[in-house]
């Protein structure tokens, strides 16, 4: 076989770094324009971004007195019976109670009685906060402040003042963060928004709101216990079923008094929150790094791609030309 007849073969796709440096290089004008006009932009849009700012309460599961024991001596002892009545002598571990207000701080019904007539405007109107008059600047094309009226312009499938449901929403998605410590039980419960007094103000809502909520569920629980429990023990002309029934009364009528007497009936603030002094978020300098680093790799795609499609388009015309002069040729 003849060696010279052999062909090597080419790889014409193959990237040489010294001309990638050189196109970027010879591109550089454009990279830099584009990079600083991506900068500008980018700085540009941090700057016009209100602050926001998150206050934030640290709870403690209250635990329950002497009560609880005693019920729990109960339910040992009358806990069949109980259950048949549709009674819970034994309680809610205190983990537990924690656990069901913290899923009825993010439901929908708490939201709609607790807190939608409070927050409703600040919520879904304010668009910044004014330092001076420590008050939240309104969009008056949403709400005006004037008529105390909602003017905004939605579509069909909504109305003029935000629903329940759709305050809500907005509510869970831009406002409310709860975070649970699962070996301390600690919950934080935090609130961002544009004033920081509408933030103190909303956490603490929020834990008298549950507070108040699982109270009261509680206390309507032990008025019906009670209620069949007299009931049943006038139906009853055994000695020791009206005993048992006495017990199970007293106890429920505990829960009452206890719960009317405490005001931190489920969690108790160890911490409590505060109007805060500097901003959470936006972070301006994340915003301009992303953005000069975003507009600078652009730029390069540009370069890049603006270099191979003029080499491709010189390639193709020079291959048409040689094939025509070959066809031409004798």
């Amino acid at each position: 076989m003849d060696n010279n007849m052999a062909e090597q073969p080419t790889f014409d796709d193959e990237i040489d770094l010294r001309e990638l440096f050189m196109v970027l290089w010879e591109g550089k004008l454009a990279i830099i324009l584009g990079t600083a006009l991506s900068a500008l932009i980018a700085v540009s849009a941090a700057l016009s971004l209100p602050n926001k700012y998150t206050s934030e309460a640290l709870l403690a599961p209250r635990a329950e007195g002497g009560a609880g024991g005693t019920l729990g001596q109960l339910a040992s002892q009358y806990g069949g019976l109980a259950s048949l009545a549709g009674i819970n002598v034994g309680g809610l571990s205190d983990g537990g109670k924690a656990a069901i207000a913290i899923e009825m701080l993010k439901s929908r019904e708490f939201f709609g009685e607790y807190l939608y007539d409070h927050v409703l405007v600040d919520l879904m109107a304010a668009e910044s906060w004014d330092r001076a008059s420590d008050k939240s600047i309104l969009d008056p094309s949403i709400y005006d402040s004037a008529t105390l009226t909602w003017v905004r312009d939605v579509g069909p499938e909504f109305q003029i003042k935000p629903s329940v449901q759709e305050a809500h929403r907005a509510f869970v998605e831009s406002s409310l963060s709860i975070n649970e410590d699962k070996q301390t039980g600690f919950v934080t419960v935090a609130i961002t928004h544009y004033s920081p007094s509408v933030a103190r103000d909303w956490v603490l809502l929020i834990v008298n709101g549950v507070n108040n909520a699982v109270r009261a569920r509680d206390v309507e629980e032990a008025e019906n216990s009670i209620a069949f429990l007299n009931e049943q023990r006038q139906k009853t002309s055994l000695v020791s079923l009206t005993e048992v029934f006495a017990e199970l009364i007293e106890q429920q009528t505990k829960t009452v008094m206890l719960a009317a007497a405490s005001e931190e009936y489920v969690f108790q603030i160890i911490d409590p929150p505060v109007a805060p002094e500097l901003k959470s978020e936006p972070s301006r300098a994340l915003i301009c790094i992303l953005g000069v680093l975003l507009g600078g790799l652009l730029s390069v795609v540009y370069v890049l791609i603006r270099h191979y499609a003029k080499g491709d388009g010189r390639r193709s015309s020079s291959d048409g030309l040689g094939e025509a002069g070959g066809t031409l040729s004798p």
